[in-house]
């Protein structure tokens, strides 16, 4: 009984086959109105993923520039213990772009040439206050330390700042450092 229902299967099956032989062996390819809908969809897909993406960027690159003001801070306080003129601008906290490094009060090799360069990750990376080392007998007692984006609004939103205090703060605006980093009012600590 079994068999018998089994051939006239296969024969139903063999009669729809030869009937239909061009339903299941359309090789056209994809018509137009497939491949657009294929296209929308990927837009659609791009236009929901790619401002994340670039929120994500952006958030990258501010904690980046924190980070970059937390090693300029640690090597500031290096630089002042260690070499006893107090605290010393970017290009004496650094070291030099080619060439093996030696530690030195102009060249104490602390932090990385790319952020003795002052740009990193979208943004730019300062020291303004001391202008040059200090002396012995006249030491640098303070320091400021900022990070601004590039390109606000792409390459980051808030702007940061940083002094002997070691208090990180932010500016949501992203505007100018101000002179003094705890007297910016618009920049509140972060940490």
């Amino acid at each position: 009984m079994a068999r018998e229902m089994l051939r006239r299967l296969w024969r139903v099956l063999s009669i729809f086959m030869k009937q239909n032989s061009g339903f299941l062996k359309r090789s056209d390819g994809f018509s137009l109105i497939e491949l657009l809908i294929v296209v929308a969809i990927i837009l659609i897909i791009a236009a929901i993923a790619i401002p994340n993406l670039l929120r994500a960027r952006m958030s990258a690159n501010e904690a980046s520039a924190v980070g970059s003001l937390r090693t300029i801070n640690t090597a500031e306080v290096t630089f002042s213990s260690t070499y006893g003129i107090g605290f010393g601008p970017l290009a004496s906290l650094g070291s030099p772009a080619a060439g093996a490094c030696t530690a030195t009060a102009t060249s104490a090799c602390l932090i990385d040439s790319v952020l003795t360069a002052g740009k990193k990750s979208g943004y730019t990376i300062a020291i303004p206050t001391p202008a040059a080392n200090g002396t012995i007998g006249a030491p640098q007692p303070t320091y400021e330390t900022n990070a601004l984006p590039t390109a606000p609004g792409q390459s980051g939103q808030r702007s940061f700042c940083s002094d002997q205090s070691g208090v990180i703060r932010a500016d949501p605006n992203g505007s100018a450092a101000p002179g003094t980093c705890a007297a910016g009012g618009t920049y509140v600590p972060i940490q």
